[in-house]
């Protein structure tokens, strides 16, 4: 096994040399070619012992802590397949967390194992359509009522990330005694792919689709956890959730930011180079200093979840701000690159495009300020 020294610089050498020359092999709006690329991978992942950083040893993962996981998710993060390539990549590494927190043991065996050895993967499905649940997931529409032994769901669902070519999802759906999780396989009869919605950032793993639930009967061992603390169980999964994505679209705006320094430092304009001129490097110091501060909250963050301490607060001031800061570095690269910066023959267009929805995904801002507003004036 990596020493934890070195890993991170493992992870490096791999996205570089392995992940980014597919990049361009795994088209726009298209999972399935992103699924292929990953196919190729993950093999090398496993044999360079990089493989599943998040997953204990006994599930054939890594063992790392947070804080050593830090940077090795955010060196993956670099490129859009590197994550998937260590299958540490949402909705997947969360997905595992939960069913190893909440799945009995005939789930983890059905489910867990395979999405761990990469055989599989899967979604989660709580968005809807409005009025349904969003921002606020007291809005939650779908339904699942006992029958017999059993469970009949019905509910419309959309956004949901890595449902294209997904094995199963874990759904939230409104019972008489609350909010519940519910594992569905993707081919289960009356549940149905709509439809992959075209969004902002085209390189998400499973696109992102829209689901249907109509009269789909599961049986009772298809409940996660237990029944009505669904929303417990769920704010449970988007803490790390938070911190993890944090981690990984900071090597993104990083790779930004080194390919937009690299090239002002070679462009020249009016007889100077672009990096001589100040309103350059005071973009490129901005850029450094949104990038430590991320950082920074980041590991702080991190370590608190090692000690086990509560990370709701600090986990919602921490996906503001380096949610906010990434979209400012990436923003500042593209425009330090001008056209080049605005096009796909540098990546920079597309890490913009990716880092945009993240002050959406996983809560708002807005939300997450309105929450942090209310608990900072009540305590």
């Amino acid at each position: 096994m990596n020493s934890r020294a070195d890993l991170a610089a493992q992870v490096r050498d791999f996205v570089e040399r392995h992940c980014i020359p597919l990049e361009s092999n795994a088209h726009v709006h298209d999972p399935l070619a992103l699924d292929a690329a990953l196919s190729q991978l993950r093999p090398v992942a496993r044999e360079l012992g990089l493989y599943l950083p998040q997953m204990p040893a006994e599930e054939g993962g890594l063992g790392l802590s947070w804080v050593e996981r830090a940077a090795v998710f955010e060196e993956a993060g670099r490129s859009y397949l590197g994550p998937a390539a260590l299958n540490c990549a949402a909705p997947d590494q969360p997905n595992m967390i939960s069913l190893l927190r909440r799945g009995t043991p005939a789930q983890q065996q059905r489910y867990l194992r395979p999405l761990a050895e990469g055989r599989i993967r899967s979604c989660f499905a709580m968005t809807e359509p409005a009025p349904g649940a969003g921002s606020d997931p007291s809005m939650l529409r779908s339904t699942a009522r006992r029958d017999g032994d059993g469970w009949v769901i019905d509910g419309h669902k959309w956004f949901i990330t890595g449902a294209v070519g997904a094995a199963f999802c874990i759904m939230l759906a409104q019972t008489e005694e609350g909010p519940t999780q519910f594992i569905v396989d993707m081919d289960h009869p009356g549940l149905s792919l709509v439809r992959a919605i075209k969004a902002i950032d085209p390189f998400a793993v499973g696109g992102h689709g829209e689901l249907r639930f109509t009269a789909c009967r599961v049986s009772g061992d298809a409940v996660l956890g237990e029944v009505g603390s669904g929303f417990v169980e769920a704010q449970q999964r988007l803490e790390p959730a938070r911190l993890s994505h944090c981690l990984r679209l900071m090597g993104r705006a990083r790779r930004a930011l080194e390919i937009a320094q690299a090239y002002v430092c070679e462009r020249t304009s009016f007889g100077d180079r672009l990096a001589d001129l100040q309103q350059i490097q005071a973009m490129v110091a901005d850029c450094h200093i949104d990038l430590h501060a991320s950082r920074l909250m980041s590991l702080d963050c991190a370590r608190r979840m090692d000690e086990g301490s509560s990370v709701k607060t600090e986990s919602a001031m921490t996906k503001v701000f380096v949610s906010e800061a990434l979209n400012r570095v990436a923003d500042r690269a593209a425009q330090m690159c001008g056209a080049l910066g605005m096009s796909e023959d540098a990546p920079i267009a597309l890490i913009v495009r990716e880092l945009r929805p993240f002050r959406i995904y996983d809560g708002a801002s807005e939300l997450h300020r309105a929450t942090l507003g209310r608990r900072f004036l009540t305590h």
